[in-house]
């Protein structure tokens, strides 16, 4: 019986038929209920977002190259605090295509020529994005963030604004800019720094928002407004660094860079005011604002003539016939050229600098060649035509632009799935960043690429290499200043060439790049100036 009886049915004994009749299914749910609390239920929906933000990035991933996992949420986020330029050139090197996936962004990056150029040629499915800062610092109204016949319309009322004609009245102004700064960087090596190298990083940044606010805006910003405005850029480019927190927050580089900007738009707002009154009273032409108020000028007279019934020829028409603009408009297109300029040829001029002193031998090439086409009067100016002529001067600035591109990676957004490739599509509303380094150090195109060889512009075929000069992009969004530029530039070393001796102090830093919105040396390039002309 004792064995038998381990196997009765439970059902038989009268105690447990007792229990399990009165069993009540929600005093289950209420037990279950009161051992959930408040920190199991923020745990259970924490790993549910966790496993949903992991799943999400494999899922876009895909195929391409890229970390197996990312860290939850924030991505690789930390690690962009710091930018290091070797760790984005491993991860260009690793594949043609890679990503990332940091905070909400998913980021496609086309290392490769072909499919840099794709990404810049393909309007209808991407569009500039910059950075999620970007909308709140330059605002979500400005050109810039425009598309298709929207932009196109914009940029050809920009165009009158580059025009060779145009580009060679703001040439003076650029060259008393120089003469002021050059004299000041002999009084910063010999006066305040007793002929000890010093770093010019910081300096050269200062001369070329000088420069940029000289040739945009003119006299009508003052020398203190100018100051004030390249004290300041530094903080809106910090704002505009590829990877940052996405949310504004108080005493963040964002909200610095905010502030920064609503007084650069808020400055160029007085100066577009100043222009408008200056241009309507008759005044000559001295900057890109006066160039524009001018065309506005001259359109509105026409449309108001067309509107009186008068007959009028239509070569009467302006050659750059646009609408008006707003003071606030102009200042914000503006900012969006001195944020285009102010990095790019800051860096350029560190490097030209750097290298120059580090390889006397082209050094003294270039300053030959200007001495000569000034025929020895080193302050005599040069037309635009007389400057892009000068072969050794325009081969140091073109092996600077390629040997260190300023511009080495430039964001846009997915405004629908992408097939970028034959077996990757870009999901919708990912970030596509072409990356233009590897086309510019490409050795088929480029021999010997990692040296800097300024005659390969004098004798070899480097001019021929037209795919992978993307130093200022291609397709729609092609920078619309690129001709100044590189005459700027070569105005610029030009000078300096024939009025400064300089000295570069090398560290075992000096080669080493320093990712900064653009690139800059490392040690941030420490010099030496003296005076030519005493």
């Amino acid at each position: 019986m004792a064995l038998n009886a381990s196997f009765v049915s439970p059902t038989a004994d009268a105690k447990v038929a007792h229990r399990i009749a009165h069993l009540d299914a929600n005093g289950i749910l209420s037990t279950v209920l009161n051992r959930l609390n408040g920190w199991n239920i923020a745990l259970t929906i924490f790993l549910m977002l966790v496993a949903y933000d992991q799943f999400k990035y494999i899922w876009n991933k895909g195929s391409i190259a890229g970390p197996t996992w990312k860290a939850p949420f924030i991505g690789p986020f930390l690690e962009s605090v710091n930018p290091k330029f070797s760790r984005y050139y491993e991860k260009w090197t690793s594949a043609p295509l890679s990503c990332v996936s940091v905070f909400h962004k998913f980021v496609v990056l086309g290392s490769s020529r072909d499919i840099a150029r794709k990404i810049l040629n393909s309007p209808s499915y991407l569009q500039p994005c910059v950075v999620d800062a970007a909308f709140k610092l330059l605002r979500p109204e400005n050109w810039v963030f425009l598309d298709g016949k929207a932009h196109v319309d914009y940029r050809k009322g920009l165009n009158g604004l580059f025009t060779r004609h145009a580009l060679e009245q703001y040439l003076p102004g650029q060259e008393e800019v120089y003469n002021t700064y050059f004299q000041r960087f002999v009084k910063l090596s010999q006066e305040q720094n007793k002929g000890e190298p010093m770093p010019f990083m910081h300096e050269f940044r200062e001369l070329m928002c000088a420069v940029s606010c000289r040739t945009f805006v003119g006299h009508y910003c003052s020398e203190e407004a100018i100051k004030k405005i390249a004290d300041d850029f530094y903080l809106i480019t910090a704002a505009m660094e590829l990877v940052n927190f996405p949310i504004i927050l108080p005493f963040t580089k964002s909200w610095y860079g905010k502030k920064a900007a609503d007084m650069v738009l808020e400055e160029f707002s007085r100066c577009a005011a100043k222009s408008k009154v200056r241009m309507a009273a008759g005044g000559e032409k001295e900057c890109i604002l006066d160039f524009w108020v001018s065309s506005m000028i001259e359109s509105e007279a026409y449309r108001k003539k067309v509107a009186s019934g008068v007959e009028v020829d239509p070569s009467e028409k302006p050659a750059n016939f646009i609408r008006d603009f707003s003071d606030f408009e102009i200042a914000m297109t503006l900012l969006t050229f001195l944020f285009a300029s102010q990095d790019a040829t800051s860096s350029a001029t560190t490097w030209l600098f750097q290298i120059m002193a580090d390889r006397p031998e082209f050094l003294d090439q270039v300053r030959e060649e200007n001495i000569a086409a000034r025929n020895g009067d080193i302050y005599a100016p040069l037309s635009l035509d007389a400057i892009e002529k000068l072969p050794w001067t325009r081969a140091v600035v073109k092996e600077v632009l390629r040997y260190r591109p300023p511009v080495i990676m430039v964001p846009y957004k997915a405004k629908k799935d992408f097939p970028i490739s034959e077996s990757y599509t870009v999901p919708k509303g990912s970030m596509v960043i072409p990356v233009t380094w590897l086309a510019l150090h490409d050795g088929e195109a480029y021999p010997n690429p990692d040296s800097f060889v300024p005659e390969r512009w004098l004798t070899g075929d480097a001019d021929k290499q037209t795919k992978n000069w993307l130093v200022f992009g291609t397709g729609p969004h092609y920078c619309l200043g690129q001709t100044f530029a590189q005459a700027n530039l070569m105005l610029m070393i030009g000078k300096a060439s024939m009025m400064l001796d300089w000295k570069h102090k090398v560290t075992d830093l000096s080669e080493e790049i320093k990712v900064f919105a653009t690139i800059f040396p490392m040690d941030d390039c420490l010099l030496t100036f003296t005076d030519r002309t005493t």
